[in-house]
């Protein structure tokens, strides 16, 4: 089959097409699915340089977000039949520990994610669990319908199952014009909360105003703490970051007491200074999150069939233009997600 693969960890030019790269081999319980589209994400960055603790074995294939029709069923697959539409829920688990029959199948031992340590979807065929199948919206194009599984996932443990967030709480949000900055935004606002946002430019910050942001501040020219700290004297409900070492510290200066800091994501680094006494003073809840329940993808589909939540595919890149597309990525001049058409 065609894909694209790394045989080496490093750059943009270590993304290598290929064209007889071995079709994936499903077992009982798994589908083939053809792949239409497959969405980036940082986190095909970092596996792309080693920069992981977890490591794939090489040659390796990127993706987790992936959208497609199944073509195959292996034994025992009742729920697909071959032409299905659908969406791949990129987190991998057993099925069978206590955390996966909890629902908490991001907490199983055994988790893993499409394209981290398993082959991904940077090919024309991957294979994955029936359990891992949702049905695509209708009302979604195969690249639109890519673009938010892994964020929006991640974004509703960081808010919903996290954050708790209700109706009126203040939610700041850094760097909103990214994947999970988009998926932030409208969460947040689905949940009737007041939304305080971040952007690089005034083009992506009028575009998360469109979104639904409240206030967009320009984090390379305005002092953030200070500002919002100006706004809110009594301080944020919820602050998500997913940027690292750049912004962390300053997310826990804008908290009211007793609010709370859910973090995922070292996009300037994992190495961060905070003080204590700062946070057990003010009763700062740090909350870490890693992708999130499987079932909550669920939800998340459902929201997207009724519109109340929109793909923001910023630009589509054919699959032979992956590097291409990892530079885009890298560039930071994206709004919203890059997906490679198949």
């Amino acid at each position: 089959m065609r894909a694209v693969i790394i045989e080496e960890f490093g750059g943009p030019e270590k993304l290598k097409v290929t064209e007889d790269f071995p079709d994936p081999q499903i077992k009982p319980g798994y589908v083939l699915v053809e792949v239409k589209a497959v969405a980036l994400n940082h986190l095909d960055i970092w596996v792309r340089m080693g920069a992981l603790a977890v490591k794939p074995s090489l040659p390796h294939i990127l993706g987790s977000d992936v959208s497609g029709v199944v073509v195959k069923r292996g034994e025992g697959v009742e729920n697909f039949k071959e032409g299905d539409e659908v969406i791949v829920a990129p987190g991998l688990s057993c099925g069978v520990c206590e955390k996966c029959a909890q629902g908490k199948d991001n907490l199983c031992q055994n988790y893993d994610i499409l394209g981290l340590r398993s082959k991904g979807g940077y090919a024309q065929l991957v294979a994955v669990p029936e359990r891992n199948l949702i049905r695509k919206p209708e009302n979604l194009s195969f690249e639109e319908a890519s673009s938010y599984p892994l964020t929006f996932l991640t974004s509703w443990n960081a808010l919903v199952d996290k954050g708790k967030i209700k109706a009126g709480d203040k939610v700041f949000i850094w760097a909103g014009s990214s994947g999970v900055g988009v998926a932030s935004i409208q969460i947040a606002k689905a949940f009737g909360a007041f939304v305080i946002t971040t952007a690089g430019n005034e083009d992506k910050m009028q575009k998360c105003k469109d979104l639904g942001a409240d206030i967009v501040l320009n984090h390379y020219t305005q002092d953030v703490v200070k500002e919002v700290r100006e706004l809110f004297p009594e301080g944020i409900d919820i602050v998500i970051d997913h940027v690292g070492k750049a912004t962390l510290w300053k997310g826990a200066q804008i908290l009211r007491k007793g609010g709370t800091l859910a973090f995922f994501g070292t996009t300037t680094g994992g190495d961060v200074e905070i003080d204590l006494r700062y946070l057990f003073v003010r009763e700062i809840k740090l909350k870490g999150v890693y992708m999130g329940s499987r079932s909550a993808l669920f939800r998340i589909t459902d929201l997207f069939k009724r519109g109340v939540f929109k793909p923001v595919v910023d630009k589509v890149f054919p699959l032979e233009e992956a590097r291409k597309a990892h530079e885009y990525l890298e560039s930071s001049k994206h709004f919203g997600k890059v997906v490679l058409k198949v």
